[in-house]
């Protein structure tokens, strides 16, 4: 494989999207004999410069660098997107760097700079191929599984085959083999072993339950799931409402552009119909500024407030659907 390549992954479909990620390091380590190092940057986390300094000097310790560089959508400011296409057209031979994003594009300048052969989209599955991706996980394991009770999982899983392979994996020790798995043993068990995550903390806010909302803000927590993460799953959540509210208010509102949107999956659906019913396009965007805002004090605070501020937050994103912020400067957002 040639060395200094650049990568572009986008799109929600996460389990693919890191099979390619896998498949590229399996490459990487066959052609070189040995893995490549490798380095992981959260955009806005990290000073661009920093990344780019590190893309320039060779490492002393290995030969080959392999270098993800995540939420990529997040590289907006003029200064940061010349210097990252500064590089992107001179690679380091050394290097091979992936820009990754759950978005499905990024700005259009760093999107030209690389070559189109090394850019790819992961959409978001198709009802039919995750039925299929979901009944030969089962049949691989040695189970068998009826329709509703896969139709039961992809409506209360995550919509990827990330979650759909952790969750899945998760139930295997609690299923027999001598039997057909059938709906309702999965929805038994899927209640009480699926762990929280910022996905669902969005549905209890979509469905307005302030208790159970607050309820799953304390099992993050509890689980050590960092507040930056969780306020990134709530910002793609609140863009994708966005998204489905201008579907909405276009006549748009089919299964085409559904799954365009990454919202295929019918429970997602029903999720975003409740939030739109509660949040006008308005609200959403004062909820994103908003969240913008909490990330930085987050960032800048220690964990003795975690608790605090993550209340506040989904107090202001469920009761006050961002409307705080219109008593406020955005300069300060």
């Amino acid at each position: 494989m040639a060395k200094g390549r650049n990568y572009l992954y986008t799109g929600p479909e996460i389990g693919e999207r890191n099979d390619a990620l896998q498949a590229l390091r399996k490459a990487l380590a066959k052609a070189a004999g040995f893995p490549p190092e490798e380095h992981s940057f959260y955009c806005g986390e990290t000073k661009m410069g920093d990344v780019a300094s590190l893309l320039r000097n060779a490492s002393l310790f290995c030969e080959q660098r392999l270098i993800l560089l995540k939420n990529a959508e997040h590289i907006k400011k003029k200064e940061d997107v010349d210097l990252l296409c500064d590089y992107l057209a001179a690679p380091a031979d050394d290097t091979v760097l992936v820009l990754l994003s759950d978005e499905i594009s990024v700005d259009k300048k760093i999107d030209a700079a690389i070559p189109k052969d090394s850019r790819r989209i992961f959409w978001e599955l198709f009802e039919d191929r995750k039925t299929e991706w979901v009944g030969a996980f089962f049949r691989r394991e040695g189970y068998r599984i009826s329709p509703n009770a896969i139709e039961s999982i992809l409506e209360l899983v995550e919509n990827n085959t990330e979650a759909l392979r952790r969750e899945c994996s998760r139930l295997l020790p609690f299923l027999k083999k001598d039997r057909v798995i059938e709906e309702a043993e999965i929805e038994n068990l899927l209640a009480h072993t699926r762990e929280e995550s910022a996905f669902s903390l969005f549905a209890r806010i979509a469905e307005g339950d302030l208790a159970r909302a607050l309820e799953t803000v304390r099992s993050l927590l509890a689980a050590k799931e960092v507040p930056v993460q969780i306020l990134a799953g709530l910002l793609w959540c609140f863009r994708r409402l966005g998204d489905y509210i201008a579907l909405v208010e276009s006549g748009r509102c089919n299964d085409f552009e559904l799954k365009k949107a990454g919202l295929s999956s019918k429970k997602a659906q029903r999720d975003y119909v409740a939030a739109a019913k509660r949040y006008s396009a308005r609200d959403v965007e004062l909820c994103v500024a908003l969240l913008a805002k909490y990330d930085i004090q987050f960032r800048s605070s220690g964990s003795g407030v975690e608790d605090i501020l993550m209340d506040t937050l989904v107090y202001a994103l469920l009761i006050g659907r961002g409307k705080a912020l219109e008593r406020a400067s955005y300069s300060d957002v």
